[in-house]
C-alpha cells in the first residue's frame, strides 16, 4: 500500500516537474553509455532520472553552484545501473553532496594501544552507510570509457553492497542466482587481477579493486557499464554475474 500511494504522488509530482526531454537530452548527450539506451528503454531512463531526483536532494559543498544539468546528468548516471532493478534499490538515503573538484575529509580512528589519529586524504567520491552520497563535480565530468571510470556508478554500486551486511562485495542477489557462483566469480577475478599487477600485465580493472570485496564490486560495476568488454573477455564468469544482477548486457549493446 505506501508504494502505492508513493507512486501515485510521485506521478503527479513527476507530471509536474519543470524538466524538458530537449533538457534531459542536453545534459547528457555527450556521456557516451547513452547510445547504449534507444527507444523503451530510453524512456524509461529519463523517466527513471526523473524520479531520482524527486526522492534526492542535492547539496552544494565547496561553494560549488549546483545547476540543473548537473542534477540531471548525475541522476541518468544513477540510473542507470538500477534500470532493470527499481529506484526503490535506493532506498534508505536522501541527499547527494556535491563539490566541484576532490574534498578531504576528516577521518579518526584509534589504533591497537588506543590513540586516536586524523587522516585527510583527498576524494573523487564517497558513500556513507544510510548517510549521503558524495561526490566531485570534476570527477562526474571525468567519466571514461578508456578509464572504465564513473565515480557516479562506483559509489552508487557501494549503496548497492550496503543493502546486505555492509560493503563486502556482495550486494542482495535475485532469486535464482546462485550465492556460490558469485563468490567463486569474483574470488577468480581477484587472484587473476593480483597475478596481472604482480606481473606487470594489462589490467582489465583498476588496481584500486584490490582494496577490499566491497571496493572490488564498485570497480566492476562502474567498469560493466563504461567499458563492459574489459570483464567479459578477462573473466566472463564474472561478467555473466554482472549481468545476472544488474539485468543488462551491455557489452551486446
Amino acid at each position: 500500500m505506501f508504494n502505492l500511494i508513493r507512486n501515485w504522488r510521485e506521478k503527479r509530482r513527476l507530471q509536474a516537474l519543470p524538466v524538458t526531454p530537449a533538457q534531459w537530452e542536453s545534459a547528457t548527450a555527450d556521456w557516451h553509455v547513452m547510445r547504449r539506451y534507444q527507444g523503451e528503454a530510453r524512456e524509461r531512463l529519463r523517466e527513471l532520472s526523473l524520479r531520482f531526483l524527486l526522492r534526492k536532494r542535492f547539496e552544494a559543498g565547496g561553494g560549488l553552484m549546483v545547476t540543473d544539468a548537473m542534477q540531471l546528468r548525475i541522476a541518468t548516471m544513477a540510473a542507470v545501473p538500477i534500470l532493470e532493478l527499481g529506484l526503490d534499490w535506493y532506498d534508505g538515503w536522501y541527499s547527494i553532496i556535491l563539490y566541484p573538484a576532490e574534498f578531504v575529509p576528516t577521518q579518526e580512528y584509534e589504533d591497537d594501544f588506543g590513540v586516536v589519529h586524523r587522516d585527510r586524504h583527498p576524494l573523487s567520491g564517497e558513500a556513507w552507510l544510510q548517510g549521503p552520497v558524495i561526490l566531485s563535480w570534476n570527477d562526474v565530468m571525468a567519466a571514461d570509457p578508456d578509464a572504465a571510470y564513473n565515480v557516479v556508478i562506483h559509489e552508487l554500486a557501494h549503496k548497492l553492497d550496503m543493502l546486505s551486511d555492509g560493503p563486502n562485495g556482495s550486494p542482495p542477489l535475485h532469486r535464482g542466482m546462485d550465492p556460490e557462483a558469485w563468490t567463486r566469480a569474483f574470488t577468480d577475478a581477484w587472484e587473476d587481477l593480483e597475478a596481472r599487477v604482480e606481473e606487470e600485465a594489462p589490467l582489465p580493472l583498476d588496481p584500486y579493486a584490490l582494496e577490499n570485496p566491497g571496493e572490488f564490486f564498485s570497480v566492476a560495476s562502474e567498469t560493466f557499464f563504461e567499458s563492459p568488454r574489459r570483464i567479459r573477455d578477462a573473466w566472463p564468469d564474472l561478467y555473466e554475474q554482472l549481468r545476472l544482477f544488474y539485468r543488462q548486457d551491455p557489452a551486446a549493446a
